[in-house]
Parts: structure tokens; sequence; C-alpha cells
């Protein structure tokens, strides 16, 4: 039942672009998914905080998910929470 809609990359793609914290629902192989996540931080920057820690170190993925929510940062890499173009653009929407 739903453990195989969770696990479904096209399923889950069209509902986390109506609710983007939906990501946190799916299982590790979809958070992985790079197209998933950034369809899900396009919606809501927050979703940031389910993305696997590779892409939460993607900078397209956290410019994605801080210009949506600048609080979104905070889920980023740590290398990213000190990059000057990803930080100024979270602060511009905090």
């Amino acid at each position: 039942g739903s453990h195989e809609l969770r696990s479904d990359e096209g399923f889950v793609l069209e509902v986390v672009r109506q609710n983007g914290l939906a990501l946190g629902d799916a299982n590790e192989e979809v958070r992985a998914c790079r197209n998933v996540v950034l369809a899900a931080v396009r919606h809501n920057g927050y979703a940031l905080k389910h993305a696997t820690a590779e892409l939460r170190a993607d900078k397209d993925i956290v410019l994605e998910a801080v210009k949506q929510c600048g609080l979104a940062l905070k889920h980023a890499s740590d290398d990213l929470r000190n990059d000057t173009a990803v930080v100024l653009e979270a602060v511009r929407k905090h």
C-alpha cells in the first residue's frame, strides 16, 4: 500500500509539488532524488531538512530552498551555511 507509494519517485514528485514537507514521508531512496528534492524545496524551503546529506550540500538545491524560506539555511551543509551567496539569499528571504 502506502510503502510502495512512498518509494515511487513519480508519485512523490507530484505530492511534494503540492506540499514540500511531504518529502519527510518519502523513503531514503526518494529523498536522495535531486529532482524530487528540488521540487519539494521550491514549494517549501524547509523541506530541505528531509533531504539526504549529499543534497543538503548541493548549492543549487540549497539556494532554491533559501529563496523560498530563509530559515532553511540551518539545514544546509556546513560549507553552504558559510557560503556568501547562500547566506545573502537567505537573509533576503528571512
